[in-house]
């Protein structure tokens, strides 16, 4: 596993994993936490990873609370980042909170719940509309300069945010959803990115799985699966979209590869300052994942990719409507 640079010099591996799923969102959470466990030290030891994603609101908090003990032999080989900007209450979050004090409080809750004694990257998970941008990146710098964090990232902000936080205390990783699927990103975010010298970190960089030629339009998705919720992937959009899919996979076929790494190795082509970060259960798909840094893909392949989504059109939107309202604020 090779490495890359996100802004301010913060070094991480070219891939890294995010592990959400492993306490919510993808059906029923696995029973055998030691075996994620297993799944998150097997990503450090075997492949090289060493930029492991998380935030408060997962589980909630449970996901913290697993990373951590995961992590804790191996914490001065790897990145953390976690996430504050929810009101949670009674386990659920009811909507956003980035107050000065409310960001203070999560810091400290985190570093607690994930056993260490700093937070490498600290993301607004969402912007909150009720709190001036300013106001949150100086309480973040605060931070900071108190020792507790190490890095400030954003998480779904319009380019217009992103300048204006940056100016008050330096971004180093914007985290937004982009895939071959969603290109969100990239009239904007992507290129405010580079003007400023911010890293880009993309979630869901496998389009929750549908990049994998895993999904389909039979699939059942189990209760508490959060692709039961999202347009995109209704039995028909799936079957219009499959078109997509199926363009990657002939490639991967031809190159030796699987579809996910053809997915995450255009994204790798796209800039240098990009860092996907896929998630999952499986040490399998780690492995998988991982290996995506070998695959070559030549400057007319990444054409014809960048242009697929467009040629072959994307139907339905990569959340529901109250989701869909809360990004590129």
């Amino acid at each position: 596993m090779h490495t890359r640079t996100l802004g301010q010099g913060l070094e991480v591996s070219a891939v890294g994993l995010g592990c959400m799923g492993m306490s919510q969102s993808y059906g029923p959470n696995p029973g055998d936490r030691d075996e994620m466990v297993g799944v998150i030290r097997h990503a450090v030891e075997e492949e090289g990873v060493t930029f492991f994603d998380t935030a408060e609101v997962y589980g909630p908090y449970a996901n913290e609370e697993l990373v951590g003990e995961a992590l804790a032999p191996l914490r001065d080989r790897v990145v953390i980042a976690t996430k504050f900007g929810w009101d949670i209450q009674d386990g659920r979050m009811v909507g956003t909170d980035s107050r000065p004090e409310q960001i203070r409080r999560v810091a400290d809750a985190s570093l607690r719940r994930l056993g260490t004694d700093v937070i490498d990257l600290f993301y607004q998970h969402r912007v909150d509309p009720d709190v001036p941008i300013e106001d949150v990146a100086g309480t973040v710098g605060e931070l900071v300069a108190a020792g507790k964090v190490r890095h400030f990232g954003l998480s779904e902000a319009g380019a217009g945010t992103i300048r204006r936080a940056h100016a008050v205390h330096p971004v180093t990783a914007v985290q937004s959803e982009y895939s071959l699927w969603t290109r969100d990103p990239e009239p904007e975010v992507l290129s405010a990115c580079g003007g400023l010298g911010i890293g880009f970190v993309p979630f869901s960089p496998l389009g929750k799985g549908f990049l994998t030629g895993t999904v389909g339009s039979s699939t059942e998705f189990a209760e508490g699966d959060i692709r039961s919720t999202i347009p995109r992937f209704d039995a028909g959009n799936i079957d219009a979209n499959g078109a997509l899919v199926g363009h990657v996979r002939a490639l991967a076929e031809a190159k030796g590869a699987t579809a996910g790494q053809v997915s995450l190795a255009w994204l790798l082509a796209q800039h240098p300052w990009i860092v996907p970060i896929p998630g999952t259960r499986r040490r399998g798909r780690v492995a998988e994942n991982s290996g995506a840094t070998r695959i070559a893909l030549s400057a007319d392949e990444v054409a014809d990719l960048d242009a697929l989504a467009a040629r072959v059109g994307v139907r339905g939107d990569r959340y529901n409507a109250r989701g869909m309202a809360m990004v590129g604020l």
